[in-house]
């Protein structure tokens, strides 16, 4: 790589960096947001939260490195015709091919990147994300037991306490409205597990109901274990969707089950999308590249070249994204997936390279 056009990959590069960091950075909070009932609801620490949120962050980044080359190319291009530095390549004898061939092999460095993102880093990350995230809100000790407040596990289990010290509970009241409705009066209690299962253990307490005849009996306890199992929503089990899975789990599925079987065509879909969206860098890349040194040169700018590659490049990124959702719905679509990335791909490539850069003649003369 000569100089200039190791000085034209340094520049584009650093752009890529601070557009794809500080766009990831706006979508992290925004998407973090969304997660503050993990402090708010199941009190949580901050630890936490901002663990979850940086699980997000391989999936933010992988849906905004093709906008961010894009944006990072058109920049850093734009500023170096402005600056004439593009121009004096051109004087200095070089095509547009290897003007433009620093920015082509670092998107296709950022297409191998997002790639390995799409297949490793983000299906990790997601069922990391899943898992904490589960774990958190099933986290019966920290969303049961506010002190000084009334709480429900649903309509048949309520919790109260006094306080908390030191992990214990003071003043411990447990109304259980099954079909033999039970309360328990406690003076300490503590959140145990007992041979895996979640407990209470309660101490120097007691155990009021009501008999079939409408008599309360009161019975008093030195020490009560109370089962929690039962009140625990199986439902919320981590079950890994698309996004969550690699590559291999996504083709090849467990046909002993049933909803493995029921979306199979999103599974195909999402390993297609895995594969692809990394070839819209390099689409975008091209578009950009053909906004700035598509044309002659205008000392008054490319506002109007650039405005249209914008255009086009949000064109671009919306027919993928309405390929890849008709995909989840049909295979055939899946062949789409491929074209519309290699298609814009060659299409650009036969429209730009077959055009010469001016000779240094005509660019000295542009400027007289």
């Amino acid at each position: 790589m000569k100089r200039i056009q190791s000085y034209l990959f340094k520049q584009v590069f650093r752009s890529v960096v601070i557009i794809v960091g500080g766009l990831t950075l706006l979508a992290i909070l925004a998407q973090g947001l969304s997660q503050t009932d993990l402090i708010v609801e199941n009190r949580q620490s901050a630890l936490v939260f901002f663990y979850v949120v940086a699980l997000g962050a391989p999936q933010v980044i992988a849906l905004l490195t093709p906008l961010a080359l894009f944006v990072a190319t058109v920049w850093s291009l734009n500023k170096l015709h402005r600056d004439n530095e593009i121009v004096v390549a051109g004087a200095a004898g070089m095509t547009r091919w290897q003007i433009a061939s620093p920015i082509i092999r670092l998107a296709v460095l950022a297409a191998l990147a997002h790639l390995t993102v799409n297949l490793w880093v983000q299906p990790t990350a997601q069922r990391t994300l899943r898992e904490t995230v589960s774990a958190a809100r099933a986290d019966l000790a920290s969303s049961l037991v506010r002190p000084g407040q009334f709480t429900s596990a649903g309509e048949n289990l309520t919790v109260f306490a006094r306080d908390s010290r030191g992990g214990d509970l003071i003043g411990v009241l447990i109304s259980d409205n099954r079909a033999e409705s039970r309360d328990y009066l406690a003076q300490r209690g503590r959140f145990v597990e007992v041979d895996g299962v979640p407990s209470i253990v309660m101490w120097e307490g007691q155990i009021h109901q009501m008999d079939s005849n409408g008599a309360l009996s009161i019975l008093d306890f030195d020490q009560s274990t109370f089962d929690l199992s039962p009140f625990i929503n199986d439902s919320d089990a981590v079950v890994l969707k698309a996004s969550d899975r690699y590559l291999h789990e996504l083709v090849s599925i467990d046909r002993t089950n049933y909803q493995e079987l029921q979306d199979e065509e999103k599974f195909l879909a999402e390993a297609h999308t895995r594969l692809t969206t990394p070839l819209v860098s390099i689409a975008m890349a091209l578009i950009a590249i053909t906004a700035v040194l598509g044309g002659d040169f205008n000392r008054r700018g490319y506002s109007r070249r650039i405005t249209i590659a914008t255009a086009c490049a949000l064109f671009l990124i919306m027919v993928q994204l309405t390929v890849q959702s008709a995909s989840r719905d049909a295979v055939l679509m899946n062949i789409g997936q491929w074209l519309v990335p290699i298609g814009t791909i060659i299409g650009i490539s036969m429209v730009f390279f077959k055009w010469r850069l001016p000779k240094a003649e005509r660019v000295q003369g542009a400027y007289q």
